[in-house]
């Protein structure tokens, strides 16, 4: 952790522009830009990639960018620019990939309930246009499948947990100064505690972060970042730089 490296300046200023922008147009970005589910008709191949810079908030950006500059700077550092970026936008991929495959899950098995109930599809998408609060408190057991079709995904926080792997994979002993915790605790205990509490919020549904957070992304992205770091370790490819 120290200066700022080049990759990592070049993301940081990209996420700034769109959380500017997405200040100033408001729904049209999020509209565009979020990765909405394969079937909704917001959906757009680009999203793939674009839902990696926008963000929800303030604070949402905040911790995003401070965890992208505190844990990458090192891996940039060893890595080279080139081979940062490939690592980064390999997990954000594999976030998005795991996101809309649980997303499809709830989807699916929604769906065949309803059409078990004799439901047609016109009914369904009108299903799928009620209010949210509403489908929330009369119709609980299909929330999964409502929100799978109408909330999008937005954020580098799946891209930032395959970093957070690789910091925890590379420099398993460094100790971490956390606000919330009052003595340091080392990235090789302190990483996999916290993609196990996104695992638990994920398969029960209570988030002790709060509320409208893709699990599944940062459960993705870690997991795309193991397995490129194990690969790498394993063909001494790590050791390799790609300016």
């Amino acid at each position: 952790m120290g200066r700022l490296t080049d990759a990592i300046k070049h993301l940081l200023i990209i996420n700034v522009l769109f959380f500017i922008a997405t200040q100033l147009y408001g729904d049209m970005m999020y509209q565009w830009f979020s990765l909405w589910f394969p079937k909704n008709e917001n959906f757009g191949l680009w999203q793939i990639l674009s839902h990696m810079f926008m963000h929800g908030g303030f604070w949402h950006i905040m911790f995003n960018m401070y965890a992208l500059w505190a844990f990458g700077s090192p891996l940039e550092q060893m890595w080279g620019r080139n081979k940062f970026f490939f690592f980064y936008f390999s997990a954000g991929l594999g976030a998005a990939l795991i996101h809309t495959g649980v997303n499809y899950y709830h989807f699916n098995e929604g769906m065949s309930e309803l059409l078990s109930t004799g439901l047609v599809d016109d009914q369904i998408q009108n299903f799928l246009r009620l209010p949210r609060d509403l489908v929330k408190a009369q119709y609980f057991e299909f929330l999964d499948f409502y929100d799978a079709y109408n909330t999008p995904a937005v954020g580098a926080s799946g891209a930032i947990y395959g970093i957070l792997v690789a910091f925890g994979m590379s420099y398993p002993n460094s100790e971490l100064f956390l606000m919330f915790i009052p003595v340091p605790v080392k990235a090789k205990y302190f990483i996999p505690v916290l993609i196990g509490l996104d695992l638990f919020s994920g398969v029960t549904g209570y988030s002790m972060f709060g509320q409208g957070i893709a699990h599944f992304a940062h459960i993705g992205g870690a997991l795309f970042g193991f397995l490129m770091m194990w690969y790498w370790k394993k063909n001494q490819f790590n050791d390799n730089r790609w300016d």
